[in-house]
């Protein structure tokens, strides 16, 4: 039996798997390790196991996960999304749709030091959902609107995604982090843009809300500014060289612990965050582990070079290939979790897309903006089941229902970045 048959069953029970709903991180290793050892033999198999885990978790590339991660704990600790939300909500006034707008802005200005899309729209959910709820918001706008939101984390850098993509890859998390920029701020205003549609279209979905006076509004800025700081602190610290994203990560985390004290956080809100992110970084690598085992039986099985062969022998087109592993990870995301999906599906594509002649660092930003699409599309939009254990009492449907003009929205800028390119790439 060829290596690469082996490969394809090996494959396809892992998939079984998933879909029995065996945890992923643990079926990537087990399916790694059974194949690695019926392709090449168990001792070495044993040998990977045993020291696969220990080199993951021993390397400093990866440390910058859990202080991304920490950073957007410490700021969800010191009540900053609470003051957040409010600044954006007095910039925009007594706009019909104003405190979406402000729901919206929040997520994205969060997510710029939180990294996590689930972390952005747990937080944000808890402060501007309540206020929307009181002040007459329609159910399905309401939910849209933060779980749609709570994507931006995913994109805007410091994003986990975009790290992850990078390390696997082989590509730098600086660069990477510096094309996400524009992509992350093109959704945020695209976003915008959609509930400025939404509202006007239907207006009895969104009440105007109350109007600020020039100073409300500046002192409105007040609650963005933390949060702006650290961005453009890690961000131009890494396009100036002053520190490398791995130094960034410990940076921003120091720098976010630093207002988080000055705002009030004891130390009881401390070890709350520090719990947190332990459990949340646990997670993480788990899965990080079983994609390595998971990748060392992808190099013996040489299915990815199989895969790249029978791409060229249909002869198809650059971009036809492209539409093709785009169209995968928007049915993967419906049914997996973002991270591991990224995890299992990129070492696998990966040579196609280097075959076509793409950019690398342009895939990974057309690659991450399709897993968002995965968020909040049904049956499994991890952003939509954050936003029901905050709000039980809104249908699932409704939810749904909310989040698909968003969905469009995503379709509208993916298409963007691959018409044109240089909305990803323009700033390296």
């Amino acid at each position: 039996m060829s290596t690469s048959l082996i490969g394809l069953i090996c494959i396809a029970a892992m998939l079984l798997l998933i879909v029995l709903r065996a945890p992923i991180a643990l079926t990537m290793a087990l399916v790694g390790f059974v194949g690695f050892g019926w392709i090449v033999a168990f001792d070495p198999a044993v040998s990977i196991l045993a020291s696969g885990p220990f080199e993951t978790l021993s390397n400093y590339s990866f440390s910058p996960v859990p202080m991304f991660i920490l950073m957007g704990v410490f700021a969800s600790k010191a009540g900053m999304s609470q003051e957040l939300f409010q600044g954006a909500r007095a910039m925009f006034g007594s706009w019909r749709g104003g405190m979406a707008l402000a729901a919206v802005t929040s997520c994205g200005i969060f997510s710029a030091i939180s990294g996590s899309s689930m972390a952005t729209a747990a937080s944000m959910s808890r402060v501007a959902l309540p206020e929307m709820e009181k002040n007459g918001y329609a159910p399905t706008l309401a939910t849209g609107v933060l779980a749609a939101g709570g994507t931006l984390g995913i994109m805007i850098p410091p994003s986990i995604a975009l790290l992850l993509y990078a390390l696997i890859t082989e590509q730098s998390v600086g660069a990477m982090f510096i094309a996400g920029v524009v992509p992350g701020l093109l959704g945020l205003v695209m976003y915008g843009l959609t509930v400025a549609v939404l509202v006007t279209v239907f207006p009895h979905i969104a009440q105007p809300g109350k109007a600020t006076t020039l100073k409300e509004k500046f002192l409105g800025l007040k609650g963005l500014v933390p949060f702006t700081g650290v961005f453009l602190f890690i961000i131009g610290g890494i396009y100036t060289g002053w520190f490398t994203p791995t130094e960034a990560s410990a940076v921003g985390a120091g720098a976010t612990l630093l207002i988080a004290v000055l705002r009030g956080m004891r130390f009881a809100q401390f070890k709350e965050a520090v719990g947190e992110t332990l459990i949340m970084s646990a997670m993480i690598f788990f899965m990080i582990i079983g994609a390595e085992i998971f990748g060392y039986f992808l190099s013996v099985s040489r299915i990815s070079f199989s895969l790249v062969e029978y791409v060229d022998s249909l002869h198809l087109g650059p971009y036809m290939v492209l539409l093709c592993v785009l169209i995968l990870f928007m049915l993967l995301g419906c049914v997996m979790d973002s991270i591991a999906m990224l995890l299992l599906t990129v070492p696998v594509v990966y040579p196609l897309i280097e075959a076509a002649g793409f950019d690398p660092i342009w895939f990974g930003i057309v690659a991450v903006i399709t897993v968002e699409l995965g968020l909040i599309t049904p049956p499994v939009g991890m952003n939509v089941f954050v936003i029901k254990s905050v709000a039980p009492h809104i249908s699932i449907g409704d939810m749904y229902k909310g989040v698909m003009p968003f969905v469009i929205s995503d379709l509208l800028r993916l298409a963007l970045i691959v018409a044109f390119p240089v909305l990803a790439v323009g700033l390296l």
